[in-house]
């Protein structure tokens, strides 16, 4: 049975692996102070236009979001997210865990706007209550839509207006980056205070490369890193992973080819008649189902439930660089024949 339950049901990329077995009897120093490590943040620097960021190499998202929150807020302030952020519903806790409140106001096509962090700042004026001091987003969002480069420079416009910083969860940003409207690297360096490159969902066996931009967030963070268990001694398996995937168009090659083959079952579910729940153009696929083509799905599909709905079941349908042609073919003609 085929999985399309998730973007990092495989292993990794086969250069990735090839890297990683060509460069594994070398040794080096570590803690990702190695060459390794070294070229990578090169490479992600020169992308993104930014000679003066700060590059970290941790292992998975919860981690790198926890960290980042944790680290630049005081106890007394809290983050604002959508009630379908990944901090909020998929983390167990971890923000709030490390002391800090999160301010959910309901999604808008999956994301945060301008007007949910201007609602949320002006209820939230003295010391009697929390004080906003972030904005978390994702790009691309849980429900598989994505910010365009105007609604991130609207945003970080905001947060300026406001003093907040914007931090960017890239989990799944390579499927973001391969879209006309969307912020490119570059784009996206100017106009967050951190962001996150995805690797776990993008190609690499683990890892997150985050990317601290604003000056007041950069100082001392390995010590922090270190204080919460995230220092990996072995840094040289991130770094290696992070380069393969960057120093040409790998990474944004992947991100294209998933969202293309989530787009070939997407189109023919929207002419089978099926409603797209949040329709967009990368790699994750929301659609309600009746409950007799769910259990035929299932027969030769593996797929996530995410509710019921009227008349059925909403379910979740994802790609990723290893997904094959011929299980997508397989797929769209099992849909054409319901």
């Amino acid at each position: 049975m085929y999985s399309f339950l998730n973007d990092y049901s495989e292993g990794a990329h086969p250069r990735v692996l090839e890297a990683l077995n060509q460069t594994n009897l070398i040794q080096t120093v570590g803690y990702g102070e190695d060459e390794y490590c070294t070229k990578a943040k090169e490479v992600i620097l020169q992308k993104i236009g930014q000679p003066h960021a700060d590059v970290h190499f941790l292992v998975g998202g919860t981690q790198t979001n926890m960290l980042m929150i944790s680290y630049a807020l005081k106890h007394y302030q809290a983050v604002i997210a959508c009630d379908e952020g990944h901090i909020h519903v998929h983390e167990t806790g971890a923000v709030e865990g490390a002391g800090h409140k999160i301010l959910v106001r309901p999604h808008v096509h999956g994301k945060v706007t301008c007007d949910m962090i201007k609602n949320i700042c002006l209820q939230h004026k003295d010391e009697h209550m929390v004080q906003p001091r972030m904005v978390y987003i994702s790009q691309t969002t849980e429900l598989g839509t994505y910010y365009t480069r105007e609604e991130l420079q609207d945003l970080y416009q905001t947060t300026r207006q406001y003093g907040l910083y914007l931090f960017m969860d890239g989990a799944r940003l390579g499927s973001a980056l391969a879209l006309p409207d969307a912020p490119t690297l570059e784009e996206i360096a100017k106009n967050v205070d951190a962001f996150y490159i995805g690797g776990t969902k993008m190609g690499a066996l683990f890892g997150e490369a985050l990317v601290i931009i604003h000056d007041d967030l950069k100082p001392q963070f390995r010590y922090h890193m270190k204080n919460k268990g995230a220092m990996l001694a072995k840094g040289r398996l991130l770094g290696i992973q992070f380069y393969e995937l960057l120093k040409d168009h790998l990474y944004e090659d992947i991100g294209r080819y998933e969202n293309q083959m989530a787009d070939l079952i997407r189109q023919a579910l929207i002419q089978k008649g099926f409603s797209i729940y949040e329709p967009s153009q990368t790699n994750q696929i929301f659609v309600d189902l009746p409950q007799k083509a769910l259990e035929a799905i299932e027969k030769e599909f593996m797929v996530t439930h995410m509710g019921t709905v009227s008349g059925g079941e909403r379910i979740r349908i994802v790609t990723s660089w290893a997904t094959s042609k011929e299980a997508v073919n397989a797929f769209v003609q099992l849909i054409e024949n319901l």
